[in-house]
C-alpha cells in the first residue's frame, strides 16, 4: 500500500512539473488585443486543473508593455507561459505566421484529424498531441486540421476554433468541448450585433458537404475562410463570412482606439 501511495505521489508531481499554462496575444500598433479576455481565460485554465491563480493582472500588463518598448516591436505575437511546478512566469515575443491577402480572399485548405485534446477548456501545453497534428498538416500541405471527436462530431481546429454556416445561421461546437477562444467569443458577440443567429451544436463531419461555408478563427488568422476540407469544396465567399471578417477587423480598430484614449 505504501509503495502504491508513493508511486501516486511521484506521478502527481511529474504531471505537475509537465503542466505549462499559456496564452498567445496579438500585438497591433503596440497594443495587446483583447488582453483582458486572455487573462480571464488564463485564470480559468488554472481553475480547471485545481490550481490557484496567484498572478497579478497589473504585473502582467506592465511586463507586456515593457517587452514591447524594450524589443521595439509594435506588431506580432506575444506568448505568456506559467510553469505550475516552478511557479515561473515568462512573457516573450514568438514567431508568427499571418495568413496572406490571397488566403483571406480565396480561403485555405484543411484536413480532418480524428482526435481530442485532453481537458479542451484549458490552454495547456501538450507537445505530443501538437507534434502529431503538425506532422499531418505538413504532410498534407494544408493550413489547419479540424478535430473530430470519438462520436464523429467536429470540435475545433488544432490551433483555432471552427465556425460553420448553414441556412444563414452561424454554427459552432458547444463551449464545453472546445477551448473557448478569445476571438471566438468576439465573433459570437459581433454576430449577435449583426442579427446573425448563432447556435452551439454537435455537427457530424460526414455532413460537411451540406454546409454553406466554414471558417477558422484565432489570434493569428482572425476570421479566415475555408475553401476545402479533405476533398470537399466550400464557398469561401459566403456573405456571412465576409460580413464577420469586416466587422472583426473594425472591432480590433475600435479596441485600439479605446486603449489610446485610456492612455
Amino acid at each position: 500500500m505504501k509503495n502504491n501511495m508513493s508511486q501516486c505521489k511521484r506521478k502527481g508531481a511529474r504531471r505537475l512539473k509537465e503542466k505549462v499554462i499559456y496564452e498567445v496575444l496579438r500585438i497591433v500598433d503596440g497594443k495587446a488585443i483583447f488582453l483582458e479576455n486572455h487573462l480571464m481565460r488564463m485564470k480559468n485554465s488554472f481553475e480547471l486543473i485545481g490550481e490557484r491563480f496567484s498572478l497579478s493582472y497589473e504585473e502582467i500588463i506592465m511586463q507586456i508593455d515593457k517587452l514591447i518598448k524594450n524589443e521595439n516591436k509594435f506588431n506580432g505575437n506575444v506568448k505568456i507561459t506559467y510553469e505550475i511546478y516552478k511557479k515561473e512566469l515568462r512573457i516573450f515575443f514568438i514567431e508568427h505566421s499571418y495568413p496572406s491577402n490571397e488566403m483571406y480572399e480565396n480561403g485555405v485548405k484543411t484536413i480532418l484529424y480524428f482526435g481530442e485534446r485532453e481537458n479542451p477548456n484549458a490552454k495547456i501545453v501538450n507537445e505530443e498531441f501538437r507534434e502529431k497534428v503538425n506532422k499531418e498538416i505538413k504532410d498534407k500541405n494544408v493550413y489547419e486540421a479540424i478535430l473530430v471527436d470519438n462520436n464523429g462530431h467536429i470540435t475545433e481546429g488544432s490551433r483555432s476554433n471552427i465556425f460553420m454556416i448553414k441556412d444563414n445561421k452561424l454554427l459552432t461546437s458547444h463551449t464545453k468541448v472546445v477551448l473557448p477562444g478569445v476571438t471566438r467569443g468576439e465573433i459570437i458577440k459581433l454576430a449577435e450585433k449583426l442579427g446573425i443567429e448563432t447556435r452551439e451544436v454537435e455537427y457530424k463531419y460526414s455532413d460537411i458537404e451540406k454546409l454553406d461555408g466554414m471558417f477558422i478563427s484565432g489570434t493569428s488568422p482572425k476570421v479566415l475562410p475555408i475553401n476545402q476540407v479533405n476533398n470537399i469544396g466550400l464557398d469561401a465567399n459566403n456573405n456571412i463570412i465576409r460580413k464577420l471578417m469586416l466587422e472583426y477587423d473594425n472591432q480590433v480598430k475600435r479596441y485600439i482606439n479605446m486603449k489610446l484614449i485610456e492612455v
